[in-house]
């Protein structure tokens, strides 16, 4: 397992986040589909067109911020064409560190205000870029992945199943996203070890808790502030939510196990490759593990201790148990009154990773020099997912920046205004697909959208919460193949798994969560 670091997130070639796409089964791709760094560049271009088409406008606000359902009105564009060509080129840095005026709304390099760019995510990636590259340069997590994959050798599919239903948990309760890009470099070469490919690796780190945000169940920066806009509780609807969730996971497990067992059997049928390299890897795996060193255990204790203290900093422990508000910006509880909760966000997980690089460097004996090379290459093989995160987030710039956002959601307005129950449920899913493309279906953008969406719904006798649990779940089921959805794109990146592969791999499951979505909510209507 000593070459397990080179296929997971290995970056040599000089071309940055383009290499960052490249297949990784040690075969050249012969297929010339294009780049994740070219498609959300021509997805930046092509917003930027339509937003010349696109009326600008914008509504009211109330004290708390929130859009005033009636109140929108068109406004003059406020950037020339001079002005618009500028912001198209700073739209990846504003993707990166633009900040947001809170007077006139725009984003721009040079402003006060609240952050509106990635570069929180974009540190947090190469911080743990690196700290996993010290990792496996003392030899420990390659051993103990050795150790795992020729325990469950005979039972991969129960581990598959079980971290599965896991991370599709935790995408229910929390939204997981950004924290499970630092997972790639140990779910990589355990999955190929165990004898399935990368895209199972990414059907497990990434799609499942995807799809388990589809059923958002008491996730406070989706339900939680979508209810708190929509005037009802976290609690309202939540039948249904874990209804969909039960659905959804189910299908995504059997789908998972079904694509990963016939890889096994027949490895040709895998849709990204397993190239010489990956197929080493298995090899070596099936034979029995040396032992663990005692510097080995700690050093493998210190990862899971670092991955365990991620995952009980992040969780808004006041919002989850004492109805604590949820800044969307910032991810934050706001005055939880629970004294354990941390209130970590990605600044302080940055801060961790990096700490922890250092100790683990001690423990594994590297030295001084090793421990910061190791570290430095981490940074850079990690540098082109990372920026991936910052180019897809220029899109909102875009059409921030030209008062564009506030038009689309008016025309959602107007589209569901009027309609009966059933044809409002079904409108309100169609229509949610465009809005979240551009403001994403994450906490801001729901709290954009639910002042204006959730009222609509009581003229239509639809409650509240159901208009919640359809805009989730329309914007979940977008984000598993979108290709504005940062944390999906920087996932491939880090698996070596193309976006043509993916999509190939997705639109079945795709195809069954839409039934299952839809049948779920229209058995919302009816109730």
């Amino acid at each position: 397992m000593s070459e397990t670091l080179q296929p997971a997130f290995e970056r040599n070639d000089a071309s940055g986040a383009d290499s960052a796409s490249t297949q990784t089964s040690g075969a050249e791709r012969k297929r010339g589909f294009p780049a994740p760094v070219t498609i959300l560049t021509f997805v930046l271009i092509v917003v930027w067109i339509a937003s010349f088409f696109i009326p600008s406008g914008e509504y009211k606000h109330d004290p708390s911020g929130s859009p005033i359902a009636g109140s929108f009105k068109n406004v003059d564009p406020p950037l020339d064409f001079k002005g618009r060509v500028e912001d198209l080129l700073l739209a990846p840095v504003n993707g990166m560190y633009g900040i947001r005026d809170p007077e006139t709304g725009r984003v721009g390099p040079f402003n006060k205000g609240a952050m509106f760019g990635s570069i929180e995510v974009f540190l947090f990636i190469l911080s743990i870029g690196g700290f996993m590259t010290v990792v496996f340069a003392t030899g420990a997590l390659d051993l103990g992945i050795h150790h795992l994959s020729y325990r469950f050798r005979e039972r991969g599919p129960l581990l598959i199943a079980v971290l599965t239903v896991l991370f599709g948990a935790l995408g229910s309760i929390k939204g997981w996203s950004d924290e499970t890009l630092g997972l790639y470099a140990m779910m990589v070469p355990l999955m190929i070890a165990l004898g399935y490919d990368r895209m199972v690796t990414v059907a497990v780190v990434t799609v499942a808790p995807f799809v388990g945000a589809l059923g958002s169940t008491i996730n406070p920066f989706m339900t939680g502030i979508g209810s708190s806009k929509a005037g009802v509780t976290i609690a309202d609807g939540m039948g249904l939510r874990l209804l969909l969730l039960a659905l959804t996971m189910a299908a995504t497990v059997g789908y998972t196990l079904w694509y990963a067992r016939r890889v096994k059997i027949d490895p040709s049928k895998s849709l990204c490759g397993i190239g010489a390299e990956d197929a080493a890897i298995a090899g070596a795996d099936a034979c029995p593990p040396g032992p663990l060193t005692r510097t080995h255990a700690i050093v493998i204790g210190l990862v899971f201790f670092t991955f365990g203290l991620l995952a009980f900093s992040i969780v808004p422990w006041g919002a989850l148990l004492d109805n604590a508000a949820v800044d969307p910006y910032t991810d934050k509880t706001i005055n939880s009154p629970l004294w354990w909760e941390l209130g970590w966000w990605l600044p302080e997980l940055s801060a961790l990773f990096f700490v922890m690089a250092i100790v683990v460097g001690l423990v594994g004996r590297l030295g001084e020099e090793a421990t910061a090379k190791a570290f430095i290459k981490g940074v850079i093989d990690f540098t082109g997912p990372a920026f991936l995160v910052t180019l897809a987030r220029s899109v909102s710039v875009v059409m921030t920046n030209t008062k564009t956002i506030d038009t689309v959601l008016h025309a959602m307005e107007g589209l569901v205004t009027g309609a009966s129950s059933v044809a409002f449920v079904l409108l309100t899913f169609l229509g949610s697909l465009p809005l979240s493309f551009l403001v994403g279906g994450g906490a801001a953008g729901t709290a954009l959208t639910m002042p204006v969406m959730a009222p609509l719904g009581d003229f239509a006798g639809v409650d509240r919460a159901l208009v919640i649990t359809t805009w989730g779940a329309a914007a979940g089921w977008l984000r598993l193949i979108v290709p504005i959805n940062a944390i999906l794109i920087a996932g491939l990146a880090l698996a070596k798994v193309g976006f043509d592969q993916y999509v190939r791999f997705i639109w079945p499951l795709m195809a069954i969560l839409l039934v299952i979505i839809l049948a779920v909510l229209l058995f919302g209507v009816a109730l």
